[in-house]
């Protein structure tokens, strides 16, 4: 018992010490003892709890080393969505977010802002339960991630328990992990010694390291991690985002020094200049600078649209280039018939990757950029991640080039390609085409559909090329042993891959219908759609005239819709999906508990102390909903300064006419 106590008290020193010296270490980069004297603490631990395993803490630096491999990732849900951000590219796109926030909060005073290095890396989520490390994910699709709370409890830079005051029973921390340049030479010099494929980039290795299942794979990696903001900020005692950044670091993180509080959009100009003269000698890879206001009571007005928030955007350094040859043209068909011509190019390095292919979109771009076969063409990575071909070189032509000729009929079916007045592509309206068919089970299954993990694009083309997929229905038929016998699969991936299919039987409607690829309609829309329908039943049966009423549903939309839903093939799939165990969760978060839900708001005439862009934002957030134009749902009608017609016509149907000052009320109450 003696002796147990003693081990108790030599480790929780031990621990101590180890945490601070590697805070000093891998956070503040200064440390205090030499690297032998670290390595003789960490061996004096791990003999100790190796002889007491019962007094292993779960956050102790042992955690550090890794520990058993997993059979995979579980998924994780986030509490407040891990949204993307907008991009700007130049300073007038800067000043242009700045113009859309003013308008927002119907103001003329500038608010701060915070402008700090965008890091090339990956976002992660960290949750922590009474000051302790308890779930790490992958930011996946913004609303779902990965488990990889092992993995991620190996960096050093990462706090597995959090240090000083103020800190909440539950604290959800975000930031990017990324490998140094240093550190990813390092790597690959190691890997080259192995006999091991070599990373293309830092930010290919970091993701690489993280998903791995084995965490004692990942400790060998030089993975480091800044923090960046938190999901709730006013739960904390900060109001703006300097406070957040400043209160994480006391809690025992590291935070980016090349931040910078700015005052106005022309000293966030300045910051992005200073950055980009910063990037080539950087420790670090960095693709741009991104900008928040930086008060959290402004952040919270302002909100966030269905994919990114309306307070912060990041502003993209110039895309990487290079010149290379256009050798030839693939045409291909996408799940809604569109045909994309693809440029095939000498293999050129740009901005650390290999460019082999990059997207023309469509005939009109062609003609626009005059491109021809065996051009000398300039090829960029938009954002730094998408290639696309910016010009021809056309005082380097030879005489030797060719037209480019769009196809008359598919590629894929023969079928005859129209061109829609309005549009730009070519399209291919046979539905039963095999390209079509491949990319919208592609689609369905994939990150922007139902997420099915183990079903990416090549396991999705190689079961369609043997013949056991044709539609989406058929996915959920799949069994086990037809799996387990196909090349490159086997009992344990077969196993897996119909577990991920049975718990993707429950997806809420607005991930559905996205997945079900319905032209015109995507993440935004189909939120709109669950928002006001609310089921799949009610939405299959609604008229144009009902999607319309819908604010942000237009008339091509809401044809797309009524079409869809009046196809018989789409109601055949439906079927066979529900007759297959399918079935659409609904979310508790829809806003049945609000205080205006089932409440549909007109306005008409010019608000003076909040903009129309907020007030509906506010609406929205309660719960409530917005209308475009008068029709028998709307239960109020906010009349501002100079009301318009609407006013009379809304007397005349007896509607509630409210002030602007009663529509406050309402909002507050």
């Amino acid at each position: 018992m003696k002796d147990l106590e003693n081990a108790r008290q030599q480790l929780a020193e031990l621990r101590q010490q180890i945490n601070f010296h590697a805070h000093r270490y891998y956070v503040l980069d200064d440390p205090q003892i030499s690297d032998g004297e670290y390595d003789l603490l960490f061996r004096e631990l791990l003999g100790l709890e190796e002889k007491f395993p019962q007094l292993i803490t779960a956050d102790s630096p042992s955690r550090r080393v890794g520990g058993e491999i997993l059979d995979g990732f579980s998924t994780v849900e986030h509490q407040v969505a891990m949204l993307s951000l907008e991009n700007a590219f130049n300073d007038q796109e800067l000043f242009d977010f700045e113009e859309r926030l003013l308008r927002f909060l119907n103001t003329d005073l500038t608010p701060g802002y915070i402008a700090e290095p965008k890091l090339d890396g990956l976002a992660v989520e960290l949750v922590y339960e009474n000051g302790l490390l308890t779930v790490g994910s992958t930011r996946g699709n913004g609303r779902t991630g990965e488990n990889i709370t092992t993995n991620l409890q190996t960096i050093p830079a990462i706090p597995l328990r959090l240090s000083g005051d103020n800190i909440p029973a539950r604290l959800e921390v975000r930031g990017e992990v990324f490998i140094s340049l240093s550190g990813f030479r390092k790597l690959n010099e190691q890997r080259q010694s192995d006999g091991e494929n070599l990373f293309a980039n830092p930010r290919n290795a970091a993701a690489g390291s993280l998903r791995q299942l084995d965490s004692r794979l990942t400790a060998q990696r030089p993975l480091d991690f800044y923090a960046y903001g938190v999901s709730t900020p006013l739960d904390l005692p900060c109001h703006t985002q300097t406070q957040i950044l400043a209160f994480l670091g006391r809690a025992g993180f590291k935070v980016n020094d090349l931040l910078s509080t700015c005052p106005n959009m022309a000293a966030v100009v300045k910051h992005f200049d200073f950055l980009a003269e910063q990037r080539p000698e950087l420790g670090y890879e960095i693709d741009g600078m991104v900008v928040k206001v930086d008060s959290l009571e402004l952040q919270a007005r302002l909100g966030h649209k269905a994919r990114s928030p309306r307070w912060a955007i990041a502003c993209k350094f110039p895309a990487s280039q290079a010149t290379t040859r256009l050798i030839g043209i693939e045409f291909q068909v996408g799940r809604t018939g569109a045909i994309t011509p693809v440029a095939l190019l000498d293999p050129v390095n740009v901005g650390g990757v290999t460019v082999s292919r990059a997207t023309l979109h469509n005939e009109d771009e062609i003609i626009r950029k005059d491109l021809r076969i065996n051009d000398l063409v300039l090829v960029q990575r938009a954002g730094d991640v998408i290639p696309e071909v910016v010009k021809a070189i056309s005082d380097k032509r030879s005489g030797k080039e060719l037209p480019i000729k769009m196809p008359r009929h598919c590629p894929q079916c023969g079928q005859e390609l129209l061109r829609n007045e309005g549009e730009a592509a070519l399209r291919c309206l046979n539905l039963q085409c095999p390209a079509q068919q491949l990319r919208a089970l592609i689609h369905f299954a994939g990150k922007s559909g139902l997420d099915v993990e183990g079903f990416g694009a090549k396991a999705i083309a190689q079961l369609f090329d043997a013949g056991l997929l044709k539609e989406i229905s058929d996915l959920f038929s799949l069994a086990h042993d037809q799996l387990a016998k196909l090349p490159g699969w086997g009992e344990r991936s077969a196993a897996n891959a119909i577990t991920s299919l049975e718990k993707s039987k429950g997806p809420s409607m607005a991930r559905f219908v996205t997945a079900l690829g319905i032209r015109h309609v995507g993440e935004v829309s189909a939120q709109l759609l669950e928002e006001n329908f609310g089921s799949l039943t009610r939405l299959e049966n609604a008229s144009r005239e009902e999607l319309e009423e819908i604010e942000g549903i237009g008339p091509r939309l809401a044809a797309s819709i009524v079409d869809f839903f009046n196809n018989k093939q789409s109601l055949k799939a439906l079927t066979k999906l529900q007759d297959s165990g399918l079935k659409i969760t609904v979310r508790n978060n829809t806003g049945a508990d609000l205080p205006l839900t089932g409440k549909v708001f007109l306005f008409t005439g010019g608000l003076v102390s909040l903009s129309r862009n907020e007030a509906k934002a506010r609406i929205k957030s309660l719960g409530g909903q917005v209308a475009s134009g008068l029709n028998r749902k709307v239960t109020h009608v906010v009349v501002g300064e100079k009301p318009g017609s609407k006013l009379a016509k809304a007397i005349d149907l007896g509607l509630a006419i409210i002030s602007e000052d009663d529509f406050k009320v309402l909002l507050e109450n």
